[in-house]
């Protein structure tokens, strides 16, 4: 059970942390474009998003894909710059123009999953499950994940019942952020 702990609690800390900044990113660029209202929707973004990266992350912390942890850190930012540019060029948030999210989030997950692997890797001791070290690591982000959802929808809802402030304008202005600090990350992160 101490294990179960520890992992859930590392799945939750590697989304909700100074440190995480650049996976909240993502998940608010992904979440802004929808209202509270469509959280079936967003209930299959995010679990698009989960079964990317812990399909990545299963098979790069059995060693069985792995590529430069430079290079990673490095795609992780760009997987949010494109994401916040396609909120930007969204006209309408109709559900065939928001469909092209699941497909951001499943592949892009396959990235994030990546990152993922190298926090579990070094927390795995040997006799310790994999398959159990796995699961409660998802589990706590998938917790963080959804936090930072209901904080978006919640801020979204806030700032959409203020007069003048459209959910079109809601979603260029948070995406107009996350650009703009995806793209320093970017630059940072540069592994060449």
């Amino acid at each position: 059970m101490n294990d179960f702990v520890f992992f859930l609690s590392e799945g939750w800390h590697h989304i909700i942390s100074r440190d995480a900044l650049d996976h909240v990113l993502f998940i608010a660029a992904l979440a802004v474009v929808y209202v509270s209202s469509e959280w079936r929707k967003i209930l299959i973004l995010v679990t698009a998003f989960t079964i990317g990266h812990a399909f990545t992350l299963v098979l790069s912390v059995l060693d069985i894909l792995r590529f430069r942890d430079a290079w990673v850190e490095f795609l992780i930012p760009c997987t949010i710059v494109i994401t916040a540019a396609v909120n930007l060029l969204q006209r309408d948030f109709t559900r065939n123009s928001l469909r092209v999210n699941y497909f951001l989030a499943f592949f892009f997950g396959l990235i994030h999953g990546m990152g993922y692997a190298n926090a579990i890797r070094f927390s795995l001791a040997k006799g310790q499950s994999l398959a159990a070290g796995l699961l409660s690591f998802n589990l706590g982000l998938e917790i963080g994940q959804i936090f930072v959802v209901l904080f978006i929808l919640l801020m979204g809802y806030l700032f959409t019942s203020i007069p003048g402030v459209t959910r079109a304008r809601w979603v260029k202005a948070v995406s107009v952020i996350v650009l703009a600090l995806a793209l320093g990350m970017v630059w940072e992160r540069v592994p060449f």
